[in-house]
């Protein structure tokens, strides 16, 4: 495979962590940028597995203020090629009221409380 790719490993407090692969064939490290509403953001870093040829940590630090209701997408791509190298999308607030993964999160926990309940119920009938 002699094409650069770039893939997600986790997003946790705020932060994008991927992994870069540069096959040996590639003469160059792209440099990347992120996008937001076609606007270029800052907070990236970039750097080396000193355990793995090719492979560099990209980190992205995701800005608190473009956090909001609805979807955001977010783009990394070859700045000089623009190759699209990953995206990954934010939802939040009211955009995911109607969700069906919202939907299923809530009826987890209706029914965790209602096992909950039932539970009691069975220790004070078993009780008497």
């Amino acid at each position: 495979m002699d094409k650069v790719t770039l893939v997600k490993t986790r997003l946790q407090a705020g932060i994008w962590e991927g992994e870069l692969r540069v096959p040996d064939a590639i003469e160059r490290l792209p440099e990347i940028e992120v996008s937001y509403l076609d606007q270029p953001l800052p907070g990236h870093t970039l750097s080396e597995d000193p355990d793995r040829a090719g492979v560099w940590f990209f980190r992205f630090a995701v800005p608190s203020e473009v956090i909001s209701d609805g979807v955001q997408t977010f783009v990394f791509t070859d700045r000089d090629s623009g190759q699209v190298l990953g995206s990954f999308a934010l939802i939040a607030g009211d955009g995911l009221a109607d969700d069906i993964r919202a939907e299923m999160d809530l009826l987890r926990q209706e029914l965790d409380m209602l096992k909950r309940a039932f539970r009691r119920h069975c220790l004070e009938v078993g009780a008497n």
